[in-house]
Order: C-alpha cells, then structure tokens, then sequence
C-alpha cells in the first residue's frame, strides 16, 4: 500500500499535459491543449486537456479524469499501479510492504503476463551481455552488423540460450508460473511435451507506449531453410500484433518534436536508423498497415513517410493498406531506396545527414507513387487505363480534406491526361459509395448493440441521475468556498454563508439527499468536509481513488456541462457565474428540490391508487395528507422559480 504522503507528492508532480503529451500529440488552443483522442477513433480533435484544472476530456467518447485517471485508462492499469507509473515517471521512490503469496496470486490474470514478460526481457539481456553463449553467439551477430552497444541497450535486446527448455527452466525456478509463461507464447505445450518458442534466437524485446515489453520478435543465426527466419510472440491479453510498432516507445518524442514519422518494415532497420541519427522511426515488423498502427502514429505526427526495399511488385501489394493513411487524413509520401538496399544497410552507409538529404530528395508523394507505378502497366490499353483511373481515384475519395482531394485531382488530370471533370465525377461517385458503406456499417453496430451500448454512444455522464442533480452537483463542487449574501424570508437583512454549508444545510434539512448512490457519495464526503476553511472538492474529488466518482467530478467541471433544460429554456445568464451566484445557488437548490418533490409526488399518486385498490381507506386519506402539503411545497417552489405550478 503506498502512503498518503506519497500519494500527495506524485498527484504533485504529475501535470496533466505532461503525462497525456506522453502519448497524444497536444496543441494549444486557448487555455486549454487540445489533441486527437486516444480512446477511440476520430479525425477531428475532441480530446481537450486543461492543465489550470489538471484534468482531460474528451467530448466525442466521454472518458475524462485526472493524470493517474488517464495512465489507468490508457495503459489498463489499477490505481495503485497506475500511481507506481507515475512515480517511476517523475523519478518518486516508492515504499511498500513485500508482497504475501497470497498477494501474489491476487494480481490480475493481465499483471501476471506483464511480469512474466518483463522476467523474460531482463533474463534475455542478460544472457546475451553475461553468459559465455550470449556473448559467442548473440553478441556476435550484432558485431558483425556493427551495432553500437549503446543501441543495443537502449532496444534492451538480447540472446535465448539453446536448447529445450532452459529458459523455461530458470523462469518456473524463480516462481514463474506455467500457464503464464504458455500464454505469452515464450514457452509452448502440448500435452507432456514442452520448448522454448525462440530457443538459439537473438531476441527484439516489443515495448508498447509506456515502454513495458509486451512481446518478442526473435531472429535465428542457424542456416536451416525448415525454420522461420524470424518469430513473434503470439496474440495474448497484452500483446495484439495489430495495434503494436516496433520502436514506438523510443520514437515518440522525436516524432512529435520533428512531426515527422518514418516507418520502415524491421528490427534492424530501425536499430540502424538510430544508430546513424534518424531516431523519429518505427517499423511494422513484417505486417501489413492496419488503421490501429497508423493511429498510433497520427497521436504524434500527421506525417508519415514509408521506405520500401522491395521491388515494385512488393509494393504494388501493399498499396490497399497505405490508403488506410489517407483515409486517416494524413500527409503519406513514399520513399524507394537503391536496388539492393534496404535502411538497414542505407543507414550505415550513409549516415544520418545524407541518408536525411536522399530522403528529402527522394521521397515521392504517395497519389503521385500510386498513379506513375501503374501507369506503366496500361500502355496502349484503354481499358486498362480506365480499371487505373478507378483505382487512383479510390485512394484520392478516402482523403477528408476537401482542399487536398482537389489537388491531388489537378494533379491526376495532368498524370493521366484525363479531364478534371471527369475525375470529380468519379470521386463524387466513390465518395456517395463510400459514404453508404460506412452508413450500413454504422446501422448495423447499433441494431446489434445492446441496449445499455447504444445509450452510452451518446450519454456520457450518469444517465440515472436527473439534470437537476448533476446541475446542483457541479455548482456544489465548482463554487463550494465562494461566499454568497441570501436575504433572510420576510426581512431586508441578508446574511453570509458559503455555497457548500448552505447547499448542504438546505438539502439535509428537507431530507431530499437523492437516492443515487454517486450523489450521495460526493454530497456526504463534502458534508464531511463542511467545517474544513481549505478543503478543495474540486482537487478532492478529481484525485479521488474511486474512479467513478473522478470521472463525475472531471464531467461536471469540464467546460461542456450539463444545463437545467427549463434553465435553458427559460434564457440564459449572459454574466459570468462567479459574479451572479447570490442569485444563481438559491435557483441551483430550488430546481434540485422541485425535481425531487415531483418525484414523491409521482410515488404519493401510485401509493394512493394501490390503497385504494386495496380498500385501505385510512392509508389513502394518510397519503393524500401528505399529497396535499407537498402540492403546497410544489407551489412555493414554482413561485420561487417564477414559473406555474401544474396541478
């Protein structure tokens, strides 16, 4: 358990934009920083950080919440762990009791894994610096490809001893369990047979964004045509190849800094890309683009450059993938290298500074790439060249951009002698289709999706709690210090009091707490804190340990919050809420009561009928007493608000 003090000192030290930067690209926009969500996908930015309040939200999917709340989310991580990460970040030390086997066997299945991996890299790279075989075998491949040791362990690489099982071996001797080493892949059973997946393998560690490893790609040295070159770690709970890129971790500054990504097909290429100065670079590791990948890239940079050093017929294969980066809205160019050549081999030759200027000179827009390659399949064949067209005008349709769409078109008419008309009819068509596609794609989630999903598309603060109690909640939270003056009934005098002690003293006294459990979770902790001169809520409860109610309290204090729709209704307050809350906080009270009267009143009329039903004559006169004063109650309060009680 980590102590409060400590707790204090990272929730201190971990600014919000600094943590989300981390992982999304941020831009200034006000007060406030603004980037592409990385919760889910969007092309225009809707993911809002306020680092004045320490919190971030995103209005497209609804997920907000201080730092700690982030790294949770985004790394699926508890609150403990996710404080560890944060501590670890800012360079914190952390102090804990040593953890019971009972302890132990209560982390998550997805923890286990995590740990069991992190065994694995460290035993790895330790084997490949230390032990005799690491060093005659492992280490000297890397020499012989003039890998620098500082490379080598900045990508924490490494060296799998031969044989059956022996890493098998060393991790169920330090108490690695099994199961956990069979469901990351690095050991494979069947039955009463057991191996190590990447035995006499040099081993490339997979780190995802926050830089824990999740994977391994291992290389074999033998020369043995029967066995795959290279081998990856297989699908598991931490681990889904799709969302992965190799070196991610060590570019991401980079990439954000320069705003440019290179991405490149393998391990090496990118070992040796940072060995020669290029650091802003990523690979694929074999597989095609998928639109995961290129997310993970656009959080950084919208432009992304990929150096082929395949022929084209390799290229032409993967040309359905990059239009997935077009579609995404980003600037995708192309770069081929010399036959013969691959980055690998074209950064040691090079160099950073002229490798930098081959690409500058060389990298070709992809339209461009796309139309000249299969250009030179069509000539003299008019069908051919139409099935062309066809094909480059689906790239340019994907594009979102309206302005960029239409000069890639100029630039196509001139390409392919073709009137401009002519293509925009076509893209126009493409785009119709598309459009239609995506449509049917979209009625089809929300028909299939479960009730509670289709209202979370569009619901996301508490859809169980009235307006009225999210309103109340938030002036609450947000002004709860603030004094305010209130004109005593039937006098001229007024009195002091503070938003909280008089919200709080009006709801207690009529006993209309609402019923909502998170309510009455945040009313009855700031009840608590009532006589305390410097208690925040607005801190207390953004950093609270219970995630549901710091993600009410970032909802409620964003800037899109929730109105009282007969406020709305009614005209809105054109000065700012500081300055009128004198005479917004009685209102805020009053609507919060009225809404909580009409609902006793609703369950009074059902008390009354079943009553009646039931020929209890004396319980429906006792409810209708009561009926009748609360109709009075209503009335006053209608009054108050200047609006006409309905009976």
């Amino acid at each position: 358990m980590i102590d409060p003090a400590t707790i204090e000192r990272i929730l201190d030290a971990a600014e919000i934009s600094d943590v989300v930067s981390d992982f999304v690209t941020l831009r200034k926009r006000g007060v406030n920083m603004l980037g592409l969500c990385p919760f889910h996908n969007e092309k225009t930015p809707s993911f809002t950080v306020s680092p004045a309040k320490g919190i971030f939200k995103c209005f497209g999917c609804g997920k907000g919440g201080n730092s700690v709340n982030f790294i949770m989310e985004h790394e699926n991580l508890s609150y403990p762990e996710a404080l560890k990460w944060l501590a670890s970040k800012y360079k914190i030390a952390v102090v804990e009791e040593e953890e019971s086997e009972e302890q132990k066997h209560l982390k998550d299945e997805r923890e286990s894994l995590m740990i069991v991996t992190a065994f694995a890299q460290k035993f790895f790279t330790r084997y490949l610096w230390e032990e005799n075989e690491g060093r005659t075998i492992g280490l000297s491949y890397f020499r012989e490809r003039s890998f620098r040791d500082d490379i080598l362990k900045k990508f924490e690489v490494g060296f799998a001893p031969d044989g059956k099982t022996p890493f098998t071996d060393a991790a169920q001797k330090q108490g690695y369990r099994i199961e956990y080493l069979e469901k990351t892949g690095l050991t494979i059973k069947r039955d009463d047979w057991m191996r190590d997946r990447f035995a006499g393998r040099v081993i490339f560690p997979i780190h995802n964004l926050a830089g824990r490893v999740i994977a391994f790609g291992g290389r074999i040295l033998k020369d043995d045509k029967k066995t795959a070159k290279y081998l990856n770690s297989p699908e598991s709970d931490i681990y889904h190849k799709s969302r992965v890129l190799y070196g991610i971790y060590q570019a991401k500054r980079e990439i954000t800094q320069l705003d440019k990504c290179y991405l490149v097909e393998g391990y090496t290429d990118v070992l040796s890309m940072h060995q020669a100065g290029i650091t802003n670079v990523v690979a694929s590791s074999g597989t095609a683009l998928t639109p995961d990948q290129i997310r993970m890239v656009r959080r950084f940079s919208q432009n992304i450059t990929i150096i082929y050093d395949g022929d084209a017929a390799g290229i032409k294969a993967s040309l359905r993938g990059i239009d997935l980066v077009l579609e995404e809205g980003m600037n995708v160019k192309v770069l081929l290298l010399p036959d013969g050549k691959d980055p690998d081999s074209f950064a040691k030759q090079k160099g950073a500074s002229a490798f930098l200027e081959y690409i500058k000179n060389n990298e070709t827009d992809f339209i461009r790439f796309k139309t000249q390659l299969l250009l030179k399949e069509t000539e003299n064949d008019p069908i051919a060249k139409a099935k062309l067209i066809t094909e480059v005008i689906r790239s340019v349709a994907v594009i979102p951009e309206a302005i960029t769409r239409s000069v890639y078109i100029k630039d196509c008419s001139r390409l392919l002698d073709v009137d401009e008309e002519v293509l925009y009819t076509e893209v126009r068509r493409q785009k119709y289709k598309q459009d239609e596609d995506f449509r049917k794609k979209e009625e089809r989630k929300m028909v299939s999706a479960p009730k509670v999903q289709q209202e979370e598309r569009t619901i996301s603060l508490p859809s169980d709690m009235l307006t009225e109690d999210l309103q109340f909640l938030r002036f609450l939270l947000k002004h709860a210090n603030a004094v305010i003056q209130l004109k005593i009934k039937g006098s001229k005098e007024a009195f002091e009091t503070t938003v909280k002690e008089f919200m709080v003293t009006e709801i207690e006294a009529d006993e209309l707490v609402s019923e909502n459990p998170l309510f009455q979770k945040v009313f009855y902790e700031v009840a608590d804190h009532i006589e305390e001169a410097g208690f925040d809520p607005w801190r207390y409860f953004i950093y609270h340990a219970d995630g549901e109610v710091s993600k009410l309290a970032t909802d409620l204090l964003s800037d899109k919050y929730i109105e009282s729709k007969r406020w709305k209704k009614a005209g809105a307050y054109t000065e700012a809420e500081e300055d009128i809350l004198d005479i917004l906080i009685p209102r805020i009270v009053n609507e919060y009561k009225l809404s909580k009267v009409k609902l006793i009143l609703d369950e009074i009329e059902k008390a009354i009928d079943a009553a009646s039903a039931a020929n209890d004559f004396d319980k429906v006169i006792e409810e209708q007493s009561m009926y009748m004063n609360l109709k009075r109650v209503q009335k006053e309060l209608s009054d108050a608000l200047g609006r006409r009680a309905i009976n």
